[in-house]
């Protein structure tokens, strides 16, 4: 054999021998992996502990890389949160409510058909009428679920929240006054409080607005019962009677509250006395 024979022989020896051992190592890498994964996977299910604290430590990490790449958190059950429902999938009256009162105050109507929805409910359980509900709210916030009066009433159906603390208590404090629904159920058992103490709708709504003493109570009740004709029309009521008021206001009743200056307002009935 010659000299360059023996180079060429001694080269191809060196990287069998390479290639050999190369495949040692990762078969042996492969087997210790494995062994690893294995030992792991035991591990995790005998201690659950230990399974757990892994598992948040991997919720933290993407945590972190999501703010990280975002800017914000990621958050996908956002949208379980939002009280929205589509128009098109309620009864044929809601939907043409709820799409009327949201092209008349420039509310998207996604929101007002779920306000709709729990009007409708609570009304078929109060033995209210659901387009009154939505008519008060109407007159009172126009379906603003943040609106504050200048002394306090807020949310969708301004109930004072400072009088009525108890009534929240079943939705986590006082602060629910800003979530519509709450809001809404709340400013309803007032308005049944009011129209109980009345003895009839229009003086419900007298005390409901703070006026029961007052000899004018600046048109509120016109306006809520002129709104509650409008919805019961176009939910499909064609043959719905016009409100006819009285021309002065109802005698109040020896329990009456404290008069309240007028315009300032509203659901003053303290459910305690």
């Amino acid at each position: 054999m010659t000299a360059t024979g023996k180079v060429i022989a001694g080269v191809r020896t060196v990287i069998a021998d390479v290639v050999n051992g190369l495949l040692e190592v990762t078969h042996n890498g492969f087997a210790l992996l494995g062994l690893v994964v294995v030992f792991a996977a035991v591990t995790l299910t005998a201690r659950p502990d230990l399974r757990q604290i892994g598992e948040d430590e991997l919720r933290g990490w993407l945590h972190a890389r999501q703010v990280a790449e975002d800017g914000f958190p990621l958050e996908p059950a956002a949208s379980d949160r939002a009280m929205a429902i589509n128009p098109s999938e309620l009864p044929r009256e809601q939907a043409a409510v709820a799409y009327w009162l949201s092209k008349k105050y420039r509310v998207a109507p996604e929101p007002l058909a779920a306000l709709v929805t729990e009007a409708y409910e609570i009304g078929s359980r109060t033995k209210l009428d659901p387009t009154l509900i939505l008519a008060i709210i109407a007159v009172e916030s126009s379906f603003n679920p943040f609106a504050q009066s200048a002394v306090g009433a807020q949310g969708l159906m301004q109930v004072m929240t400072r009088v009525h603390t108890d009534k929240y208590e079943g939705f986590g404090g006082q602060f629910a006054a800003f979530d519509p629904v709450a809001n809404l159920r709340v400013g309803v058992k007032v308005l049944q409080e009011c129209i109980a103490r009345a003895g009839s709708l229009e003086g419900g709504l007298r005390y409901y607005v703070g006026a029961a003493n007052l000899p004018d109570d600046g048109g509120y009740v016109a306006k809520v019962l002129a709104e509650h004709f409008r919805l019961r029309q176009v939910a499909g009521e064609r043959k719905a009677a016009k409100p006819v008021l009285s021309t002065k206001a109802p005698a109040a009743p020896e329990a009456a509250p404290a008069v309240q200056p007028a315009g300032e307002k509203v659901a003053l009935l303290d459910g305690g006395v």
